[in-house]
């Protein structure tokens, strides 16, 4: 049994532009700020230096 069925070019193609898409908006709405300030946060705690 196949529980993946075959993805086409199309579909690779519609997954890429999605992403793009949400990283955009992303970007956008300055998620990533948010992002890079709680890894940042999680370093320091591990290092012990925060």
């Amino acid at each position: 049994m196949k529980l993946i069925r075959n993805i086409t070019k199309y579909d690779k193609f519609i997954i890429l532009a999605l992403s793009l898409l949400f990283v955009g908006i992303g970007i956008q709405r300055q998620e990533n700020l948010v992002v890079f300030k709680k890894a940042v946060n999680i370093c320091l705690e591990c290092i012990g230096v925060g």
